[in-house]
């Protein structure tokens, strides 16, 4: 199974070593990604109904559900939801689960009055089919917020790792512009596109630039599971994998700082309403 073929495949993905390393990671991830929170749940408030799209290990939706009361998580990793559902018992947290692909699941119509996502909807193989399903799912004037990332150039902790490796990497395969993976949605006025086409009205883009940290002792397991260079790493003979972090890891000298790695999540944060 060659890398390229397992990043195009997101089935294979998120159900084999990429959702394995989420699940792994859970604790690192939710740490550094909690400052996104707030604005992603912003004026949401209890009774409405939350369908959390692509929500991973659980936290958005833990999240939502501790002030509304009701939500629903969706996503296509049976790694991550089996997390996700533990995480929610152990909280005694309303918060609910199902593995599915949100792009053609039958979601029962007109059942939630909030749709969000944080870092979840980037990697649907036609997006504009996605978003008209998802709308059948919402209520009239139901509010959608989505959190995506911005392009490579605006977040180069993100992809430093990926550059420094080419040499040793050559075969890691490349960022394509719109291709499903995290910088899909990059193009503000492609998004818009996107939304609008499917039937969402009232559609808003805005830059949206959060201050992320981790520990610097987090790193190295960052470094080592995550994105397309430690999808590689986990494949290298242990040796080899040593000694190519160590290589890896000074790529990330300019975001430590005084013992933290400190950097800026540049996302778009995505409005909508139902059309209604």
């Amino acid at each position: 199974m060659s890398t390229p073929n397992l990043l195009d495949d997101q089935q294979r993905l998120w159900n084999g070593p990429g959702g394995q390393a989420w699940v792994d990671s859970q604790q690192l991830l939710d740490a550094l990604f909690a400052p996104l929170l707030p604005p992603l749940l912003q004026g949401l408030s209890f009774g409405a109904r939350v369908l959390d799209i692509g929500c991973g290990t659980g936290a958005t939706s833990l999240a939502a559900a501790s002030i509304s009361g009701d939500c629903l998580g969706i996503d296509i990793s049976a790694p991550m939801l089996e997390l996700a559902r533990t995480r929610a018992e152990v909280a005694s947290n309303s918060a609910r689960f199902v593995c599915a692909d949100a792009q053609v699941h039958e979601f029962a119509a007109g059942s939630y009055d909030w749709l969000i996502s944080r870092f979840g909807v980037m990697f649907f193989a036609d997006p504009q089919a996605a978003f008209a399903n998802l709308l059948k799912a919402a209520i009239s004037g139901a509010r959608m917020r989505l959190l995506a990332w911005r392009g490579a150039e605006d977040n180069p902790f993100m992809v430093c790792v990926e550059r420094a490796a080419a040499p040793w990497l050559p075969a890691l395969p490349g960022r394509r512009p719109g291709a499903p993976g995290q910088f899909a949605f990059a193009d503000a006025a492609r998004v818009r596109s996107i939304l609008q086409a499917a039937g969402w009205e009232a559609v808003e883009v805005h830059a949206l630039d959060v201050p992320l940290s981790m520990p610097e002792s987090a790193l190295q397991p960052y470094l080592s599971r995550l994105g397309p260079v430690g999808l590689v790493l986990q494949q290298l003979p242990e040796i080899e994998r040593a000694a190519l972090l160590a290589r890896l890891r000074q790529a990330f000298e300019p975001f430590v700082k005084g013992g933290r790695v400190e950097f800026s999540a540049a996302c778009w944060q995505i409005e909508a309403r139902a059309r209604g």
